[in-house]
C-alpha cells in the first residue's frame, strides 16, 4: 500500500469523524473508504498513536468511533482541521512564488495555521510532511523584483495607468511603454502582467522579471471585470500567443502512451494508427514555444503540418548537427575545461 494512499484514507477518516455528531462504525468507514476492514482498524490505530483525540464507544449494540468535542471547537480561522492541514501541505506547490509579496503573505498565514492547531495535529503534520510533497515546477526567482510587483499590484488595485521600461528578449533592447494593468497572472513557474499597451494599442502580456522600472501615473482606466485570460490564451501553447494554425504531429509508438496521458492543449485531438503511432492535431500559434515543445521529443515526433513549422524545425536541427558534428574538438575541449 502506497504511503500516499494511507495518508489520504486517514485524512478522510478525520474529516468524516469531525463532520459526524453521532459517530461512525468501522463498517460505515469501510463503505465510505471502499477498503478492507483490517485497513480501517490499522488507520484508526495510527491516528490514535499520533495523538488525535478520537475514541470508541459502545452504543445501541454498535462500536462507534468519535472525535472529542474539544476538537470540534471553532479554530481562530473558519476552517476545519483537515482543511487547514490541506492548505498547509498545498503551500509546497506555490513555492515558485518565494521572494514575492504573495508568498510572504502565504507564509504568514501558514504560521498562524500552525499556531492555531492542537499540539497533536501539529506533531502529525511534522511526521507526515516528508511523505506528502508537491514539487514546484521549474520557475523564475523573484526575490529582486519585490518592489516592482508591489508597484504593479498597487496600480492594478487603484486602476492607475503605469509607465514601464520593458526589456524585450527577442530584440535584446529596452522600450518605454504606457500600460493599463488588468491582471497579474501566474503561469508555469512565471509571473506575468496582462494589460493594454498604449503603444501597441492592444492587450499584451509582460514578463514581470523583464520590467526594469515602474512609474504610476495620474491617468486612470476602467477595469475589465469580464477579462477572460483563458480566452486570450486559447490559441497559445504557453505564454506567447498569436494567430492559430492547424497543426498535425506524428508521434512514434514508443511515446504515444505518454502523449495520451496528458491534455497538452484545449483544442487537441488524438488518433491512434494501427502500428501504435499517434497523430496529434490542434489549433495553436506556431511560435517558438510550440516549436520547442515539438523538438523536445527529438526524432520521436514528426511535423506533418504546417509546412512552415516543419521547415523551421529542419533548419534548426541542421544547425544543431553542424555544431555537434562539425566542431567536435571544440566541444570536447569545452566539456573537459
Amino acid at each position: 500500500m502506497a504511503r500516499g494512499d494511507q495518508l489520504a484514507r486517514q485524512w478522510k477518516i478525520l474529516q468524516t469523524l469531525v463532520n459526524s455528531r453521532c459517530g461512525k462504525s468501522v463498517s460505515d468507514l469501510v463503505k465510505e473508504l471502499n477498503c478492507h476492514q483490517r485497513t480501517v482498524y490499522r488507520d484508526l490505530e495510527a491516528l490514535e498513536a499520533a495523538g488525535f483525540p478520537i475514541y470508541t464507544e459502545f452504543e445501541n449494540g454498535r462500536n462507534l468511533w468519535r472525535i472529542m468535542d474539544s476538537a470540534r471547537d471553532p479554530l481562530p480561522v473558519p476552517f476545519s482541521l483537515p482543511e487547514l492541514m490541506a492548505l498547509y501541505f498545498g503551500s509546497d506547490a506555490l513555492r515558485a512564488l518565494e521572494g514575492t509579496v504573495f508568498y510572504d503573505s502565504l507564509a504568514s498565514v501558514l504560521k498562524k495555521i500552525e499556531a492555531s492547531m492542537p499540539p497533536e495535529s501539529a506533531e502529525y503534520l511534522r511526521r507526515v510532511e516528508k511523505s506528502f510533497h508537491a514539487q514546484p515546477v521549474p520557475h523564475k526567482a523573484y526575490t529582486g523584483h519585490r518592489k516592482i510587483i508591489e508597484q504593479i499590484n498597487d496600480a492594478l488595485l487603484n486602476n492607475r495607468v503605469i509607465e514601464i521600461v520593458y526589456y524585450t528578449l527577442s530584440r535584446k533592447k529596452k522600450t518605454r511603454r504606457r500600460v493599463a494593468p488588468y491582471r497579474v497572472w501566474y503561469h508555469n513557474g512565471g509571473i506575468y502582467m496582462i494589460g493594454h499597451c498604449r503603444w501597441r494599442k492592444d492587450i499584451r502580456i509582460f514578463a514581470l522579471d523583464r520590467i526594469r522600472m515602474v512609474h504610476q501615473t495620474d491617468e486612470t482606466f476602467e477595469a475589465l471585470e469580464t477579462l477572460d485570460v483563458d480566452k486570450i490564451m486559447r490559441s497559445s501553447f504557453g505564454v506567447c500567443h498569436g494567430e492559430p494554425q492547424a497543426v498535425k504531429i506524428l508521434f512514434d509508438a514508443d511515446i504515444a502512451e505518454f502523449i495520451q496521458e496528458r491534455v497538452w492543449h484545449a483544442s487537441q485531438q488524438l488518433s491512434q494508427n494501427p502500428d501504435g503511432s499517434l497523430v496529434f492535431e490542434a489549433r495553436v500559434a506556431c511560435n517558438d514555444e510550440f516549436k520547442a515543445w515539438v523538438m523536445r521529443w527529438g526524432g520521436k515526433a514528426v511535423v506533418l503540418a504546417p509546412v512552415e513549422l516543419r521547415d523551421a524545425i529542419r533548419s534548426e536541427a541542421s544547425e544543431m548537427l553542424a555544431v555537434y558534428a562539425g566542431d567536435v574538438k571544440k566541444v570536447r575541449k569545452a566539456v573537459t575545461a
